[in-house]
Order: C-alpha cells, then sequence, then structure tokens
C-alpha cells in the first residue's frame, strides 16, 4: 500500500516526518521553528506544521523552498500577517539553501469546520507534519482517494484561471512571472493528480510521480503536463508557458475536471 501513500486500512498516510527532513533543511526548520514561537505566543497560536518537500525528504538545496501552516485561536488579522511575513524575510535572508519561505495562515476552528473537512482539514491531517503545538489531526477523520476529496480539494481551477490571467497579464518582470509561474505549474499538476487520483487508488504530492501519474490517463496532454512540472520546480520567465498553461492546458483541465468530479462547494 505504501507505494500509493496508503496506510494498510486504505486510507492516506501522512506524507511527511521531522525525521525526513534533510540534513542541509534541519537548521532552517530549527530557526523556523523559534521565530514562529517568538513571534506567536499561545494566545495566538494554536499550532504550526511543515509542509512540501522538506518534511518529505525531497528537497533539493538552492532550489526547494519552506512551507508552514500556522493554526490561530482566532481568524488572522493584518498584524498576524504582517509578523508572517517578517518570518518569511528573515529566514529567506538568512538560508541560502531555501529559495523563498511562505506561511499561511489559518483559524484552528476554520480547519476543523464541517465545510473545510476535505480541503483544510485534508491537509492538516495528511500533508502537514506538526512542528509546534497540539496535532489538529487528532480531532479529524481518516481520507480516502475518493472523487468527493477530488472535488473539495482542487475542483475550483476554473475559478482560478481569471485571476492568472490578471497577474499573467500585470507582470512586467522576469522575476514576477517566475513566481507565478512556479504558482500556476504547481497548482496545475496537483489538479492533474487529483483529477486521476480516485481511479489510480492512490495519494502522492511529489510533482515527477503526479505529472507520469497524468499522463498514463491522458497521454495527449502529458507533455503539457511535463511544463506544467518543470514550471512548478524551476519556473521560467517566458511568457508563452504562462499563457499554454493559464489559456490552453487550464481550460482543458477544468472542464475535464467538473465532468469527471464537479465543482468545489462554494463556502460562505
Amino acid at each position: 500500500m505504501h507505494e500509493r501513500g496508503l496506510d494498510r486500512d486504505g486510507t492516506i498516510a501522512r506524507e511527511g516526518a521531522l525525521e525526513r527532513v534533510p540534513a542541509p533543511f534541519v537548521s532552517v526548520v530549527d530557526a523556523a521553528r523559534a521565530h514562529v514561537a517568538a513571534a506567536f505566543d499561545s494566545t495566538r497560536l494554536h499550532s504550526a506544521y511543515l509542509y512540501g518537500s522538506v518534511p518529505r525528504g525531497t528537497a533539493t538545496p538552492g532550489v526547494s523552498d519552506l512551507d508552514l501552516q500556522l493554526a490561530l485561536h482566532e481568524e488572522p488579522t493584518a498584524g498576524d500577517r504582517a509578523d508572517a511575513t517578517a518570518i518569511e524575510g528573515a529566514l529567506d535572508r538568512a538560508f541560502p539553501q531555501i529559495d523563498g519561505a511562505g506561511i499561511l495562515l489559518t483559524s484552528a476552528q476554520r480547519l476543523l469546520s464541517e465545510t473545510e473537512r476535505h480541503d483544510g482539514g485534508f491537509f492538516i491531517a495528511c500533508l502537514c507534519t506538526p512542528l509546534l503545538g497540539p496535532d489538529l489531526a487528532a480531532q479529524l477523520p481518516r481520507f480516502r482517494p475518493t472523487t468527493l476529496l477530488a472535488r473539495e480539494t482542487n475542483g475550483d481551477l476554473a475559478r482560478m484561471l481569471p485571476r492568472w490571467r490578471a497577474q499573467a497579464a500585470a507582470a512586467t518582470t522576469d522575476a514576477d512571472r517566475r513566481v507565478l509561474g512556479r504558482s500556476v505549474g504547481r497548482r496545475t499538476v496537483r489538479t492533474g493528480f487529483t483529477l486521476i487520483m480516485p481511479r489510480w487508488g492512490g495519494w502522492t504530492s511529489d510533482l515527477d510521480r503526479s505529472t507520469e501519474l497524468f499522463g498514463g490517463y491522458y497521454p495527449e496532454r502529458a507533455e503539457q503536463m511535463r511544463v506544467a512540472s518543470a514550471a512548478g520546480r524551476a519556473p521560467s520567465p517566458d511568457p508563452a508557458v504562462l499563457e499554454m498553461l493559464i489559456d490552453d492546458l487550464g481550460p482543458w483541465l477544468a472542464a475535464e475536471y467538473a465532468a469527471v468530479h464537479g465543482v468545489k462547494t462554494l463556502h460562505t
């Protein structure tokens, strides 16, 4: 079952662990823990988590970024976001082994809510590695690779496309296009994988593995998905790459996703 990212009972296994952090990134993780603890005391912070390639053990020095999720006792404020931005900058400046740091802020109540059960809740329970505080996964169910999970995690691609088009039009530098390209590439590959996830019957967050699996079901779009995967790892400043992802692969993928799994539920 492990080659499909599942536990023995067929539920999706948690994919990261602190003991999997590659040696070059241990000091980065230690510093992140210290910065978060210093900036967010126990009255604000419920718990903190790592996610992405660092806790999965696949991070590459100088290429990979550091990703954190903070669960707060209350909804994030402007002050919370300012403190998170300061931590991101401090980590990025201090550690050349990371190509940037990103911190998500969400209330614990929202992550545990019924409306977030198959999105934010799944993210915490299966894709996040505890770093500080009590683990919210203890209050969440086990998840399986179902159509419901596919729909609620990535069934909103069509809503993302107009935003990406506006960002692409506003991008004036190669740096702007690289930042957008990484985000678009990663989201596209993840959407492509979850499109085929229930048919394959497992879970992976690895971009290369996701791309390979997608290509087995949609060979006619495999090369475009390989471009998306490359953009997610080492984004190109070429506007034509973004144009292909946003105006060709993206609309096709959104339509196919809606036909196979439906559209993500909108919550107000």
